[in-house]
């Protein structure tokens, strides 16, 4: 566990493979303004992980932002009976062995929205993602909408491999594969974007890679021109 700024903390997983590439996995708890725990794309639940949580405050809600980020769901629910569990609609139908307490996709207010603010990011028949800016730390929390990997635990080709696809630092963006899938969605994902960039970010904290807390306006200017 690692307290990344006030009433927000990160824990980094064991990495799982996807497309070839160790891909390390991050978990981010913000407390909010009651004290009730907020918990965006939960990793592997350990004895550990769990005294830490608890020691922060009480698990209320779980959120699975796309619809990749959702394996360790069961095991959450299982052990916090009472949580609330939202994702985004692609992840809801994929997942139909869990019961969500609501849609990302959804105009509501959140029970959350003092604390965050949210936006989700379309515009792609691949893959939506619903991001999360944290008002008090000025922290913006993304999944894959953005990688960033350091490339350490990579071996050559898949050095090679995630250079080619962009996701490699301090040059990371979004993959590839899903900047290509906006091809006839731009318009759409513009309107996210702005939204996204009228956030006054000081630090963007991913799910894969090194997070950025420097100049982290022009990081995320670099990251999205390929949009704008």
């Amino acid at each position: 566990m690692e307290k990344l700024a006030n009433e927000i903390w990160i824990f980094n997983g064991e990495p799982v493979q996807f497309f070839g590439l160790p891909y390390s996995t991050r978990m981010t708890v913000v407390r909010l303004s009651n004290g009730d725990l907020w918990v965006h794309s939960p990793i592997k639940l350990s004895e550990t992980i769990q005294v830490q949580i608890e020691a922060l405050g009480c698990v209320k809600y779980l959120i699975a932002p796309n619809h990749l980020h959702h394996l360790f769901l069961p095991e959450w629910i299982s052990t916090y009976p009472e949580v609330q569990v939202f994702g985004t609609d692609e992840v809801i139908k994929k997942r139909s062995d869990i019961t969500f307490d609501g849609s990302l996709n959804s105009l509501q207010n959140w029970a959350w929205e003092d604390d965050i603010e949210q936006e989700l990011f379309s515009g792609s028949p691949l893959m939506e993602e619903c991001v999360f800016y944290h008002k008090v730390s000025g922290t913006l929390i993304v999944t894959d909408l953005v990688e960033n990997f350091s490339g350490h635990s990579f071996n050559y080709w898949q050095r090679l491999a995630a250079k080619g696809a962009g996701i490699l630092a301090p040059n990371g963006k979004t993959p590839l594969d899903w900047r290509l899938s906006f091809m006839f969605g731009k318009q759409d994902a513009r309107t996210h974007l702005d939204r996204l960039l009228s956030w006054d970010t000081k630090t963007l904290v991913m799910a894969h890679g090194e997070i950025v807390t420097e100049n982290t306006d022009k990081f995320l200017a670099k990251s999205f021109k390929w949009l704008i």
